[in-house]
């Protein structure tokens, strides 16, 4: 599959939407962030943009307009209303009565001025021959253009958009993440240092709303969306992160608050219920008529213990030695938790609802690698391979073998450095009698992995998306294939690509569900091309999922 602009938008019936940036307002307001909509029902849709004013401080009026694309008499819908500066000028209208599966246009107004047109779509209800989704995650700014993002708007076919995390970075500043890359010089975050304030968190999501790919991303179909750890700061928890110092940086809570503020206003996600803290909100299930549920969990704000930390929690015995058990202790204690009980529960009846209801699948959109990464590499790499690689190389990976040599993970802040809330989400896939597909982000690389559990029981199967901009591992040295070795080293795993840039293309019929790793040709260029560079395929096995198979 080579997408290819001009076919895409031949098929689709529609022309390109004009760049927000290339208005001319005459001194009125402007949209100069596009237009988006998400979090689909079978009759309601959120629809978003953001109204730049000409004159700030002062309140703006807009109307909203929706259409349905078939031109079938009903089901217009328009508004209207007021945003200012207390949301940012963002707007949000959640717009309900829809017809289920169908699709519409829309587009704001203020002061005589229109927005770009988007496209969305309610979700099916009744039978569905089959759903197709995109998964994406980790887009870091400096480090490259957008164009996976351009790659989804081009897709012929693509029913909703998840994001699942890292839409935005919190990093900024010379030497930040990033800032050294062949594009850096041309995509300086903003503000060019770490965002901490209410005021830092809108002006960097205004920035990565501005980008004309990512626009063109959102005008094209509805998104389901979950922040990770870089919405709010690096290897976030409930109660701090790890890019988080409250000496410099202020209280915690604050600053997570300030995050979720600016994350609801600028994203195109449905607002909290009354009573409902910003965190939980982010735990919501999609039906797609007879064919799958899609369940978004949140893993990072409402229970996440304190990461584990080799530096701090692997102390030396009373023999000078690695206390290995001691920080074994630590990890496996059932206390520590990834989410919580409320969560847990909340899952188990949507997956068990699902299942009554005669769903094929039971996706899963979850923020961090689930699949264990726990065994040494050395072992993995052949001789041949081993002599490519560099002192420095070979001195990384000795510290990461290390670790995995004491029975410990070196990814802490994955699913492996909370081992008994797997378990026991785990035992909910299994009591509910789930067949789960789980999309995973947060690692920068595409992943093919066959979830079991301490018995060695497969109970889900596991695609992770790479990063849109984000960089990976990549290559242990000249020849060496990273993603290869970590693939050979550990049985879940059974294909990693710490190299690529992209996206999944998961499609799911009643017979199997199909998993694309589209990559694009580059990230430092804005002329690129996209292509799977590889296929897999899961299909039932009695109450559970086959292992996934290349396909």
């Amino acid at each position: 599959m080579r997408i290819d602009r001009r076919q895409a938008l031949a098929l689709l019936g529609t022309g390109a939407a004009q760049p927000a940036l290339a208005q001319e307002t005459g001194g009125k307001v402007r949209f100069e962030h596009g237009v988006a909509s998400g979090d689909p029902t079978q009759d309601r849709v959120v629809l978003w943009t953001r109204v730049t004013p000409a004159s700030p401080g002062k309140p703006v009026e807009y109307r909203w307009r929706l259409n349905p694309v078939d031109r079938r008499a009903g089901g217009a819908k328009q508004g209207a209303g007021v945003t200012g500066p207390e949301r940012d000028y963002t707007v949000k209208v959640d717009v309900d009565g829809l017809d289920a599966g169908r699709a519409y246009t829309f587009e704001f107004e203020a002061e005589g001025v229109k927005s770009p047109t988007g496209r969305t779509r309610t979700l099916p209800a009744g039978g569905v021959k089959d759903v197709v989704l995109a998964v994406a995650s980790c887009s870091l700014y400096p480090n490259g253009y957008f164009n996976a993002y351009q790659a989804i708007a081009d897709l012929p076919r693509v029913d909703a958009v998840l994001h699942l995390g890292d839409y935005i970075y919190e990093y900024g500043g010379p030497g930040s993440y990033g800032d050294d890359s062949a594009v850096a010089p041309l995509r300086r975050h903003d503000p060019y240092r770490e965002i901490v304030s209410l005021a830092d968190y809108r002006r960097r999501h205004a920035q990565y709303k501005a980008d004309p790919a990512l626009q063109a991303a959102h005008a094209r179909a509805p998104w389901i969306v979950v922040w990770d750890d870089h919405e709010t700061a690096n290897d976030s928890f409930l109660n701090g992160a790890e890019n988080h110092q409250p000496a410099e940086e202020g209280d915690w809570n604050a600053r997570k608050a300030a995050a979720l503020k600016a994350y609801y206003e600028w994203m195109p996600i449905r607002e909290p219920a009354a009573g409902q803290d910003l965190a939980s909100a982010a735990c919501r299930s999609f039906r797609f008529g007879d064919l799958a549920q899609l369940v978004m969990v949140e893993t990072r704000l409402t229970a996440r213990d304190q990461q584990l930390n080799l530096d701090r929690d692997l102390t030396d015995g009373p023999d000078g030695r690695p206390d290995a058990a001691a920080f074994k202790a630590k990890l496996n204690d059932p206390n520590r938790r990834m989410m919580g009980p409320a969560q847990e529960a909340w899952i188990g009846r949507e997956l068990a609802a699902s299942v009554a209801v005669g769903h094929a699948w039971q996706v899963i959109g979850n923020q961090v690698v689930m699949a264990r990464v726990d065994r040494p590499l050395r072992p993995a790499l052949t001789p041949d391979e081993v002599a490519k690689m560099t002192p420095e190389a070979l001195s990384r990976m000795s510290r990461r073998d290390k670790a995995a040599d004491l029975g410990i993970p070196a990814a802490l802040d994955m699913w492996d450095g909370y081992p008994a809330d797997r378990e026991r989400l785990y035992g909910v896939f299994k009591g509910a009698k789930a067949r789960p597909i789980v999309v995973s982000g947060d690692s920068h690389s595409f992943w093919a992995n066959e979830l079991k559990d301490a018995a060695g029981r497969r109970v889900a199967a596991e695609f992770g998306t790479t990063g849109i901009t984000s960089p990976g591992a990549g290559e242990l040295a000249p020849g060496v294939d990273y993603g290869e070795v970590i693939a050979r080293a550990n049985p879940e795993v059974l294909y990693n690509n710490q190299v690529a840039k992209g996206f999944v293309l998961l499609t799911l019929t009643r017979e199997q569900a199909t998993a694309e790793m589209v990559a694009v040709s580059t990230i430092v260029e804005k002329d690129f091309t996209a292509a799977p560079v590889k296929r897999w395929v899961v299909t039932p096995d009695g109450t559970g999922v086959s292992a996934p198979k290349e396909g």
